[in-house]
C-alpha cells in the first residue's frame, strides 16, 4: 500500500515562498515518477509539476514555470515543491501524487490527502 503524506502548507502573503514536502512509503520510491497537483476552491484539480524517477526530467504547468521547482531525495523517499512569488489565485489544496512508471506519461495512481496553501493579498 503506497502512502503519501504531505507537509509544509500554510499561509503566506502574496509574493512569498513555501516549500512543500511529501513523504512516500509502501514501495521502492526511486522506481517511480512523482508529481504535484492542486485544487483551488470551485475549480478542478490541475497539474502543477512532475519529476521522473531519478530526477532526470521535470515538467511544469505554464502558470508555475520559472517560479516553482520540483525535486526529490530518493534516499529519504521524499519529493519537494519549492514555490516562490506566490499569487492569491494559487490558494489551493496541494496534492502529492505517485505515478506507476519511471516517467510521468500516465496518470498518477496514488494520492496524498493534500495540504492547504493560502496566499493572502
Amino acid at each position: 500500500q503506497v502512502q503519501l503524506v504531505e507537509s509544509g502548507g500554510g499561509s503566506v502573503q502574496a509574493g512569498g515562498s513555501l516549500r512543500l514536502s511529501c513523504a512516500a512509503s509502501g514501495r521502492t520510491f526511486s522506481y517511480y515518477a512523482m508529481g504535484w497537483f492542486r485544487r483551488a476552491p470551485g475549480k478542478e484539480r490541475e497539474f502543477v509539476a512532475a519529476i521522473s524517477c531519478r530526477a532526470a526530467s521535470t515538467a511544469y504547468s505554464d502558470s508555475v514555470t520559472g517560479r516553482f521547482t520540483i525535486s526529490r531525495d530518493n534516499a529519504e523517499n521524499t519529493v519537494y515543491l519549492q514555490m516562490s512569488s506566490l499569487d492569491p489565485e494559487e490558494t489551493a489544496v496541494y496534492y502529492c501524487a505517485a505515478y506507476t512508471r519511471r516517467y510521468y506519461n500516465d496518470m498518477p495512481a496514488y494520492w496524498g490527502q493534500g495540504t492547504q496553501v493560502t496566499v493572502s493579498s
